[in-house]
């Protein structure tokens, strides 16, 4: 089954990242303007074809709101393994570091977080087949083409893949508004798997009991918790911090 991908940049990046396209729609009087001229001479150059099209065809065909005049069919986005996760760390010479979300049924959310997680250098995301949003095209509009370089895995149960990922040597950080102590003070250096749960109701009672630790963010307002793509950010880059510290980062 054929996905869309719509706007200038989840175009692009898809075209870079190698993802199989079938047909790219495009704007008729903007072809040549911008980034969508870099889209039709990649295209070219791939042998994808490029239809141009009036604003009311692109209208219709839109899924999202916000199509900024391109649309491509694509195949549909591939999963990734848990092996091609640690690959990824192994490659960069670095402890695995792995987002377990259970249960993000938002796809604007989960096309934050993908961003996030990309650009904080997360080596692979795990989420459940079942009551989660997946790899989509609203998902990928709200990604901004981050979900072309980040793997993904959907398990069917996610207290396994803990259970596996622990033999591996991970160590998984739950968090919580009501975590037993501040993320600063955790050790997060090591092999970690963080661990977000969904809107409104947060980390599932069995996905907590696999956790090795669950840590809280600190708050100093009225409001007591963010949403889970602003906690996400919060909580890989204090990661990050930590496993900086010492090492002269190179950003």
């Amino acid at each position: 089954m054929a996905e869309q991908i719509e706007g200038r940049n989840p175009v692009l990046e898809a075209l870079r990242a190698g993802h199989e396209l079938v047909k790219i729609y495009i704007l008729n009087n903007e072809s040549s303007n911008g980034p969508l001229r870099e889209i039709t001479g990649l295209a070219g150059k791939k042998g994808i074809p490029v239809n141009l099209v009036d604003m009311e065809a692109l209208n219709r065909m839109a899924v999202t709101r916000n199509h900024q005049g391109v649309i491509a069919m694509a195949a549909e986005w591939k999963y990734a393994s848990i092996q091609e996760v640690l690959d990824q760390a192994v490659q960069k010479s670095e402890p695995p570091l792995i987002l377990l979300l259970d249960g993000v049924e938002d796809p604007q959310n989960f096309g934050s977080i993908l961003r996030t997680a990309e650009a904080a250098g997360v080596h692979g995301i795990i989420i459940p087949e079942r009551r989660a949003v997946g790899l989509t095209v609203t998902v990928s509009r709200a990604s901004a083409g981050a979900i072309e370089h980040i793997p993904v895995v959907r398990v069917t149960n996610l207290t396994k893949t803990m259970e596996e990922l622990k033999k591996s040597g991970l160590w998984f950080t739950g968090v919580e508004m009501d975590g037993e102590l501040p993320f600063q003070k955790a050790d997060l250096k090591g092999p970690i798997g963080v661990v977000l749960g969904g809107e409104g109701k947060g980390i599932s009672r069995l996905v907590r009991e696999h956790c090795d630790q669950v840590v809280r963010i600190p708050m100093w307002g009225r409001i007591n918790s963010l949403n889970v793509s602003a906690a996400t950010a919060v909580s890989l880059y204090e990661v990050r911090r930590q496993r900086s510290e010492g090492l002269g980062d190179k950003n």
